[in-house]
Parts: structure tokens; sequence; C-alpha cells
């Protein structure tokens, strides 16, 4: 129906269609060849064709007062059956079936009708040949219906296309969230420890020049050093997503999510800054998803960072990770400091992206000032155990120097660091 050029197209199968029909008056009956009328009559009757695609049923129309009058002449009853059997296909391709259904009823009643008033010879005779008009408008319905399955199968891979796009751009832009919560943390962790570090140095430097601890000030440089390599490689990790959209599902990429086997190191950097820290791990029996222990980790490692950040060195910080007995790992970090101070300043994403961070894994978190004075954050992840997963916590030691040999005995025992 929106083919090229169909007009011409049309134009020339009525061409070929009147040909036929001029041979079937020629040698199919030669008693009942046409006249001058009968040939202008079956000519005429051949026209309507070349607008069979843009009015179907008016082209059937047209028709039917031509080949009326050239049956009601008793001309060859044979020679229009190649138009009429044109326009019938188009009626029921283009169609309902109820549709060709009566436009097949009514040409043959109105055939019949005209020949058996005629000769009831000649009516049986065009009434036996009637059946290929009936093949013809069950051939044309079942056309129609195979186009209809076609364009419902293309619509549906077209939607699914649409919906497999749809997802893609919603894995995108979770991708983008996660990836931006994860630098958010390391970046966070790292400068404040980096500040504080540097705060020290300065510190030493301006108080008492000429007691120089020269020890003192080498050990915050070489903190403030091992935090800047630490935060690099991190960061190439996480970028090495963007990179290379397969990475995450290989196992031998540059390091595996950070989980509870590297809460030591984060320890050790915060001490480094002066905090003192109290951290009790008991892992569960068995092996956490990677995504519970990296949300753990996050948590600890911003918890870590306002606790230095909003409480300064000196302050007192308990971590405590252990599994309850609904299935869900806890993890507490809390100080004596003051928490976070409304000082007008535009507020942070620390503690949004711990709670995205909870969310991710099924999982809940809650963070404010503990009645007796300091800050605490709770967090309830919960956490399916995986006996056929690698060995993460080894996996971890590998990946992360300063915590290697820590990992198989924190999964075995509760360990305490202060």
């Amino acid at each position: 129906m929106h083919a090229p050029h169909r007009t011409r197209t049309d134009a020339l199968i009525a061409v070929g269609a009147g040909a036929l029909s001029a041979a079937l008056a020629l040698f199919s009956d030669g008693a009942h060849a046409p006249d001058a009328l009968g040939w202008l009559l079956l000519s005429a009757s051949v026209v309507p064709l070349v607008w069979r695609r843009r009015a179907p049923v008016l082209a059937l129309a047209a028709m039917v007062p031509a080949l009326a009058l050239y049956h009601g002449l008793d001309n060859a009853h044979t020679a229009p059956m190649p138009q009429t059997w044109i326009a019938l296909y188009t009626v029921a391709v283009t169609g309902r079936p109820l549709r060709t259904l009566l436009a097949g009823i009514g040409v043959m009643s109105v055939m019949l009708t005209v020949v058996l008033g005629i000769s009831a010879h000649d009516g049986f005779e065009l009434l036996r040949i009637s059946g290929w008009i009936v093949a013809v408008l069950f051939c044309g319905v079942d056309v129609r219906i195979y186009r209809q399955y076609v364009a419902s199968v293309l619509e549906r891979a077209e939607r699914a296309e649409r919906t497999r796009e749809e997802e893609a751009r919603r894995r995108v832009a979770e991708e983008r969230l996660r990836i931006a919560r994860d630098l958010h943390d390391l970046l966070a962790h790292s400068i404040t420890l980096i500040g504080v570090q540097a705060s020290v140095a300065s510190h030493i430097l301006t108080v008492d020049p000429e007691r120089l601890d020269r020890q003192a000030i080498a050990a915050s440089l070489d903190d403030i050093a091992g935090t800047c390599r630490e935060a690099r490689a991190e960061l190439r990790t996480t970028l090495q997503v963007l990179r290379d959209p397969g990475h995450e599902g290989r196992p031998d990429a540059d390091g595996p999510l950070p989980d509870l086997a590297a809460l030591p190191g984060l320890v050790r950097a915060a001490e480094a800054a002066g905090a003192q820290v109290d951290l009790r791990v008991r892992a569960p029996g068995g092996r956490l998803a990677p995504a519970t222990g990296a949300a753990a980790y996050r948590i600890v490692q911003e918890s870590l960072t306002n606790a230095v950040r909003h409480a300064g060195a000196g302050v007192r910080v308990s971590v405590t990770v252990e599994p309850t007995g609904a299935g869900a790992l806890r993890v507490t970090v809390t100080d004596d400091g003051t928490g976070p101070v409304e000082d007008g300043s535009a507020p942070g994403f620390g503690i949004v992206g711990m709670r995205e961070r909870a969310r991710s894994t099924g999982g809940t978190l809650d963070a404010g000032p503990r009645p007796g004075g300091g800050f605490e954050v709770s967090a309830l992840l919960p956490f399916q155990e995986q006996d056929q997963v690698q060995d993460q916590v080894q996996g971890q030691g590998q990946g992360h120097g300063h915590s290697h040999g820590h990992g198989q005995d924190q999964a075995q025992k509760p360990e305490t660091v202060s």
C-alpha cells in the first residue's frame, strides 16, 4: 500500500490484465466474442485498477456497472475474470474480513443475476467457475493476516529493543552513581587525612622551631605520601570501569572491591591523623557478597573521615562490625566528637552517600548525635552467605599491600585494634 510509484505500477498491472482479458475474449468462447460495445465495456472495466491501492472499494464499485452491462450483452463471460480477481484480491488484502465477504457476495450476486437472466446454462457455468473468486478472496485474507503477523513481530522486536536501550541507560545511570559515590568516598577520605597530616607537620615546624622534631615531620610526610599512593591506586581501579565496560566482570582485574579485610588499613590511616580507633570485627560464618563488603568498608571509611574532620586529632572512635541473628551485618561507628557542624556552608554528601551505599544492598543506615555526646553511625546490611565464590578476603590481602596478612585471621576470629 505504501510502495513507491504505486500508481505507475498499478497502471502496468491494468494493462497486463486488459491484455489477458482480451486474449480470453478472443480464444475462450468464439460464439460470444464481444462486439465494439463489448470491447469498450471490457476496456472500461480495466481502468479502475489504476487506483486500486488508493480506493479499493471504489475501484471495485466502478467496475461493477461496466461488467454488469458487459455480461448483460451476452459477451464472453470468462473474459473479465482477471480484472475482477485483482480488484477482489485488493479489497480482501486491505480490509476487514466482513468487508471482504460483503464485497464477494455483492459481485457474485450481480454477475449471476445478470447471466442467469440471459441463459441458465451460462449462469450455471459462471457459478461453476466462481470458485476461483472465492479462492482469490481467501488468498487476500490470508495475505492480510500474514502481513499483520509480520508487523506485530516487528513491533514487538522494536519494543523489546527500546526496552533494552532503556534498561541499558538505567544501568549506565546506576553505574555513574556508584562511581560518583566511590570517588567521593575515596577523595574525601584521602584529602582529609592529607590535610590533617600536613597540619601536624606545619604545627611542628611553627610551634618550636628551635626543637625541630625531624623524625615526626618525616613520619607525617611519609603518611601523606602513603595516603597519596593508596588514593591513586584505588582511583585508578575505580576509573578503569569507565575505560573498559567489561572490567567488573573479570576476576583478574586490578583489584577486588574493598571489604572487611581492608578495615585495619583504614584504622591505621585514621590513627596516623591523630585519632584513637578501637576496631572490633566479627566476620559472618560464610563469605559476604562483594557489594555488601564494599558497602561496609565505605561506611566505615566515610565515618572515620567525618570523625577526623569534625572532631580533630585525639578523637576516640569505636568501630564494630558483627553479624546479627536476622541474617544482616551491623556496622556501628561511634565517636566522642561533635559530629557535623552547622556553619552555614553547603552540606556535604557523606551521610547521603552512606545511606545510598546501605540502600544499594537492601539495608538501612541511621546517623545522628548520641544522647550522651558524640556522634553515631549505625547501618544494617542484609547478606546471604556465598559458599562457591572466590576467597574475597584472600584476594583483598593481595590487592592491598599494607593489609596483607590480616584477611584470614579476621575471617576466623574477632580482631581488636586500638
